[in-house]
């Protein structure tokens, strides 16, 4: 009689799985299962499952074999969406990597500017970008000086830079407590500068590109928050905006820029 051969299945490793370095860092901030229901999926599986999505861009339904079903992972993404997990894991990293760095958990300086990027046929908000002649969204990112997220605001490209600044400078967290000055371009000028100043204990610094040069310049301080769309442009899904809700694409965002912390951790 032949005999069987049994062949151990192995789940194989995506590049866009978690180190044990960062799995470590990222662990112990995560919340626990529901009241009442027992975690049946592991917590480090799922996680790859969202950042494989996050890097490749797939849709949720494209998800391999390898990971959970998709319906499983994109119920925690959204849970953790509504009730704010992902900036507070954002958040968390970025004070202990701030720290390692020897700087105060909470920064006193920052940078602000925004990006705009094209929208698919997915429904949802969007407007037009007259300057940059783009229909999508816009993302309005405040930085600190090591170019680590503190705050953003995803709105309709039609927004103007003061509005969207307006909405975000409205909303600062906690941590936002020590600014002192904020790093802005030309186009933040004008009202805003007052308003500011008459709300908030920091002020907007304009940063301004030399009439007399011509071609690329690198400006000091603007250069951070450029850095930082280029962080963000490393992940396919955000090479876009694929989101009906601007929550969804705040989200990637941060989840983003919790992953790419948690690998300087490691």
């Amino acid at each position: 009689m032949p005999q069987k051969c049994s062949k151990k299945i192995r789940k194989k490793r995506y590049p866009s799985h978690l180190s044990d370095g960062a799995w470590k860092a990222i662990k112990p901030l995560l919340p626990g299962a529901p009241v009442g229901r027992p975690r049946k999926l592991s917590m480090r599986q799922v996680i790859n499952a969202i950042i494989y999505v996050l890097q490749t861009g797939c849709q949720w339904r494209q998800l391999p074999r390898d990971f959970p079903a998709w319906s499983a992972v994109y119920y925690d993404f959204n849970r953790w969406r509504r009730d704010g997990t992902w900036q507070r894991l954002h958040d968390r990293l970025r004070a202990r990597l701030r720290q390692r760095h020897g700087r105060h958990k909470h920064p006193s300086a920052g940078c602000l500017d925004s990006q705009s990027v094209k929208t698919t046929a997915i429904p949802g908000e969007r407007g037009y970008d007259a300057g940059k002649k783009i229909k999508g969204r816009k993302r309005h990112l405040l930085v600190d000086t090591l170019g680590l997220v503190l705050a953003v605001v995803v709105t309709a490209a039609s927004v103007q830079d003061r509005d969207g600044a307006r909405q975000l400078l409205c909303h600062l967290p906690g941590h936002c407590k020590k600014l002192r000055k904020i790093w802005v371009d030309g186009g933040y000028r004008g009202r805003l500068v007052d308003w500011v100043a008459q709300r908030f204990r920091f002020v907007l610094t304009g940063v301004l590109r030399p009439k007399e040069r011509r071609g690329f310049v690198l400006l000091p301080r603007r250069w951070v928050v450029e850095r930082t769309f280029g962080w963000l442009n490393h992940s396919r899904r955000l090479s876009k905006d694929y989101e009906r809700l601007m929550s969804s694409s705040e989200a990637w965002i941060y989840l983003a820029m919790s992953r790419l912390m948690a690998n300087r951790l490691a």
